[in-house]
């Protein structure tokens, strides 16, 4: 394509399709550019004009959005004009100098958001510890220039996980139905004042919920529309029930009827929020990692080979209670096992529910199996007397549960020493991991599949069969077992999953992502503030 074709057709595009042509088949520009030499101290011009790479750079920060970011962040549409200004020779009041100082600022500020997320997470209660290595995008950026592979070296700025493509994957799926027809209109009400709705009766919003089931990916779109709430339309409630962690009856009821008013614009907000935090949430620490997602109520343990992850096992969970009693987000490293561990009540628990039980009926002692023991541990004493409830209280004496069938920490603990006290154990009350919402704990964290958990946290220690290990854990007697490679632990929360290629979305028990939200806004209304160098 010649340069005088070239300009004509760059009047007839918009700027976005024009800045594209550059990017893809710009011969013309890009050998201009790379004919002459570049102005000292610039990075991102040759001459008065815009190299290939300025324009990728652009165009790299007025996309950011696909990644969950703001384009407004690093002044994009100001930068993207200002470039395709100066790669047509138009007079701007801005100096190229100041044009390049400004372009270099944004894709530093883009690739450190990119690469470790927009906030700190410590400062909206996720503690993680930082990666080891730190991240300097200034002498990122450099060494991409210096190579001539912008676009790929952004693209590795990126977290390494495959849940982060395809989380963006489903974010420009949901942002392409915004203004989706469907939720126009809001569902209506259930016939007759009913609290659910059951397979076979009549409703008169079958059409609407069809819609939204089909934009949803739920549905076939050319499923014939029933009289009545049933055949396909059923398996298609089911389905988006599982995808929104309630129990898949197929009876649309309070929970089910909420999560099919949320629009996908929230649903977009709520996949940006979940890839924020895959920017820093550090699941990916080590060969061999024990991983906890809040909101979902599920354990994963998992090998890391390369950029892979082979989830190994996965289990429900119990969590503790997003009332009053939540469970800590924080990663540390699985150092021990015990096995038919004593239950040390911690003495906030004690105070609050055993010692009154204990005034009131002095027997619940034995009929538990517990007992009080010295501070040092030294004494154990079973005798309920007032001035032993009232050492409790002091800090003198504590009480702790013997190893048996009732011990509240089932029969085996994995412990992470942290500031939280927080572990995972099993627990005699199995029922429990029955219920879908699991939200019932004191804090610590209880697992479904506990034999399942050893084997793989003593993967590297053979000598530990199955058999040994179930051994031990009926034993009735404690022992702990230090492991030979601690594992790392992530308490994490994501409210968005993507599983076997279907989008999943989990209620924010905690409210960590409303937290999260509105750091966020707070952090763009900042960036916004401090994105002068085109403006001033």
């Amino acid at each position: 394509m010649s340069s005088m074709k070239m300009t004509s057709t760059v009047t007839r595009l918009t700027r976005r399709t024009a800045i594209a042509l550059w990017l893809c088949c710009g011969v013309s520009i890009v050998a201009q550019a790379q004919a002459q030499a570049q102005e000292p101290g610039l990075l991102w011009f040759e001459g008065k004009r815009p190299s290939l790479q300025a324009r990728q750079a652009a165009e790299l920060l007025a996309t950011s959005a696909t990644h969950g970011l703001e384009p407004q962040d690093y002044n994009a549409s100001a930068l993207r004009q200002a470039i395709l200004n100066a790669a047509h020779g138009v007079p701007q009041a801005i100096t190229v100098e100041r044009m390049d100082q400004a372009l270099t600022s944004a894709m530093e500020h883009y690739l450190k958001d990119v690469h470790q997320g927009r906030i700190d997470p410590k400062k909206i209660q996720h503690n993680f510890n930082p990666p080891r290595r730190a991240f300097d995008p200034a002498a990122y950026l450099q060494t991409a220039l210096a190579a001539r592979r912008l676009p790929q070296a952004a693209a590795e700025a990126a977290p390494h996980l495959p849940l982060y493509e395809e989380l963006r994957t489903v974010l420009a799926y949901y942002r392409e139905r915004g203004d989706d027809p469907a939720w126009q209109q809001p569902l209506p009400a259930l016939p007759g004042g009913a609290r659910k709705l059951a397979p076979g009766q009549r409703y008169a919003g079958l059409s609407v919920l069809a819609q939204r089931l089909v934009a949803l990916g739920d549905l076939a779109p050319d499923v014939a529309l029933p009289t009545k709430y049933e055949g396909l339309l059923v398996p298609a409630v089911q389905s988006f029930q599982t995808r929104h962690g309630i129990a898949p009856d197929g009876v649309i009821g309070k929970s089910t009827l909420v999560q099919l008013q949320v629009t996908p614009a929230a649903r977009v907000r709520q996949i940006e929020l979940a890839l924020e935090r895959l920017r820093w949430t550090p699941f990916k620490q080590g060969p061999r990692m024990v991983v906890i997602n809040i909101p979902e109520f599920v354990l994963r343990a998992y090998d890391v080979e390369g950029e892979r992850i082979h989830v190994r096992q996965e289990m429900r969970i119990v969590v503790g209670k997003a009332l009053d009693r939540r469970t800590p987000l924080f990663n540390e490293e699985m150092r021990f096992v015990e096995f038919s561990p004593y239950w040390n009540v911690p003495p906030s628990i004690a105070r609050a529910e055993i010692i009154p039980q204990l005034r009131r009926d002095p027997g619940y002692l034995a009929r538990e199996g517990m007992e009080f023991v010295s501070a040092d541990g030294a004494l154990v004493d079973s005798a309920v007397t007032p001035a032993r409830l009232k050492a409790v209280l002091a800090g003198q004496w504590r009480i702790r549960q013997r190893p048996g069938p009732k011990n509240a920490l089932g029969d085996i603990k994995f412990v992470f020493p942290n500031t939280d006290n927080i572990y995972l154990h099993h627990t005699s009350a199995v029922n429990l991991f029955e219920r879908e919402r699991r939200d019932l704990s004191h804090g610590c964290i209880r697992v479904e599949k506990p034999v399942a958990l050893a084997k793989f946290v003593l993967g590297n220690m053979p000598q530990w069969s199955e058999e040994r290990i179930k051994k031990a854990m009926n034993r009735g007697e404690s022992s702990t077992l230090r492991l030979t490679e601690p594992i790392p632990v992530v308490i994490a929360y994501e409210t968005a999953l993507v599983k076997d290629g279907a989008i999943y979305f989990f209620e924010d028990i905690y409210g960590l992502d409303r937290r999260l939200d509105a750091a966020l806004h707070q952090q763009t209304r900042y960036a916004s503030s401090s994105q002068r160098l085109l403006n001033d």
